[in-house]
């Protein structure tokens, strides 16, 4: 019997494939790395993945999850072929927990309709990320992902109470409790959460949810000096206020927005901040009044404050267009994920988008420069004629000056979008002896290396 009669006898014709076609559409995320599987397989249940991962152990086939195929990292690529493990089929909404303040899902699920179903209840799930309507939950936890208003809520890592695993050799295993806090043992769910599929492979996943807040405003500030922008984000935060998201955009992701959609009108300007804050009625109106006061000292020569809630809406799905907007700067190139996730302390942003100007500038390279300046992580949107091999290779250059840019200002290059495959290089420099100890922790679990290898600079 070959390998693929064994996994028809675990899953059913239908969930199995070894078409040429359908294996090209699995080679592929949305980073700009390609590599094609030996197999797709669609498991329905947590039986079923722990069989399949057995059968991979024995042979010693690499096997790599997969969600939606919204990673910009390269992170559910099949870089050694191998098993792609596609687990958008478990995609349930087990148990809605009021009383206990969690949820029980499987990682199939995709985001925006969790909090779809949570709404109806007066709770959500605050992590939220750009990709909402397409990224999976378990792709989200895999990556430590977090989005628009970790300020205030902080990442995913927050919100995993309990993980069910299948380890490397198929067994499966909690890693938490229905219970907010524990002292027992080893956080395994903190090292799972952020993993990217190394470790072993989420089933399950219990998260806690959060109360929806009565009330929420936008402070918009426009400013004329993108460098000032940066540093009101640090001074908003040490007055004390603590916005649930903080958002910049550069001249050019505003450019783009109008271009993409001119009933926006956003005022042309070299920065826009989107600040929210949210909470009691009463307590907002002070906070979005601070804020305002605060960037206007720092030289913000327009704001303004959107209280209702369709303004509020508009606002947040410009920002969400974001980064899909680039190419319409450029209609005859492509946008290249590259180089478009780091993260630096509040008090380094200036200069980091200086650095980031700096580097446009050096190459003749046109970077759209926007994200989640509340918590340090910026995104940069670069787009070029990818036919052509100089400007690749120079795109990688760009990339490569980013990265290192954000390292020398005391940051990371990877605040929420993963390593992967594209960002293993720089992990020596930014963890030094920490990386030896995560090889030993993966060769510990994982002693043959079938789970998802080559990726998170392990190897």
């Amino acid at each position: 019997m070959d390998i693929f009669d064994e996994i028809k006898g675990i899953v059913t014709l239908n969930r199995v494939s070894l078409d040429p076609a359908e294996l090209y559409c699995y080679s592929h995320d949305a980073s700009y790395i390609s590599s094609t599987p030996d197999y797709v397989v669609m498991p329905h249940s947590t039986q079923e993945v722990s069989a399949i991962v057995k059968l991979a152990s024995r042979y010693r086939i690499p096997i790599v999850p997969r969600g939606a195929g919204t990673g910009l990292s390269g992170g559910a690529v099949p870089i050694s072929g191998g098993i792609v493990l596609d687990m958008s089929r478990m995609n349930k909404l087990q148990k809605i927990d009021i009383p206990n303040l969690q949820v029980l899902v499987e990682p199939g699920l995709i985001h925006a309709r969790l909090n779809s179903a949570l709404e109806p209840y007066g709770f959500f799930f605050p992590p939220d990320p750009g990709s909402s309507e397409m990224c999976t939950l378990g792709g989200f936890i895999a990556n430590g992902g977090s989005g628009m208003r970790s300020v205030k809520y902080g990442t995913v890592t927050r919100y995993v109470l309990d993980l069910e695993i299948v380890l490397p050799d198929g067994e499966i295993i909690q890693t938490g409790s229905m219970t907010m806090k524990s002292a027992s043992g080893y956080d395994l769910t903190a090292l799972m959460v952020g993993s990217e599929g190394t470790l072993g492979i989420i089933t399950a996943a219990r998260l806690k949810i959060h109360p929806i807040p009565e009330a929420r405003k936008v402070v918009l500030a426009h400013f004329n000096d993108l460098e000032a922008a940066g540093r009101a984000v640090p001074a908003i935060m040490s007055q004390g206020i603590v916005p649930s998201a903080c958002e910049l955009m550069d001249s050019t992701t505003i450019q783009a927005l109008n271009i993409y959609d001119p009933d926006l009108d956003i005022p042309e300007c070299e920065a826009l901040l989107l600040i929210e804050v949210d909470g009691t009625s009463c307590s907002i109106d002070p906070d979005a009044v601070d804020i305002a006061n605060c960037c206007r000292a720092l030289g913000a020569f327009d704001i303004n404050i959107a209280g209702s809630v369709l303004e509020q809406q508009e606002i947040w799905k410009a920002r969400r267009l974001v980064g899909a907007v680039m190419t319409r700067l450029y209609p005859d190139k492509t946008r290249v994920y590259i180089g478009e996730d780091i993260a630096v302390p509040l008090s380094a942003i200036p200069v980091m988008l200086k650095d980031i100007r700096s580097i446009s500038s050096r190459y003749n390279i046109t970077i759209m420069t926007y994200g989640h300046a509340g918590d340090g992580n910026l995104h940069t949107g670069m787009a070029i004629d990818i036919l052509d091999k100089y400007q690749y290779e120079q795109l990688k250059q760009v990339a490569d000056d980013i990265h290192r840019a954000a390292l020398r200002n005391g940051g990371t290059v990877s605040g929420e979008h993963g390593i992967g495959c594209v960002r293993g290089t720089y992990m020596k420099q930014e963890h030094g002896r920490g990386l030896d100890v995560m090889k030993q922790i993966k060769k510990a679990i994982d002693p043959y290396n079938i789970m998802n290898p080559q990726k998170v600079g392990l190897e």
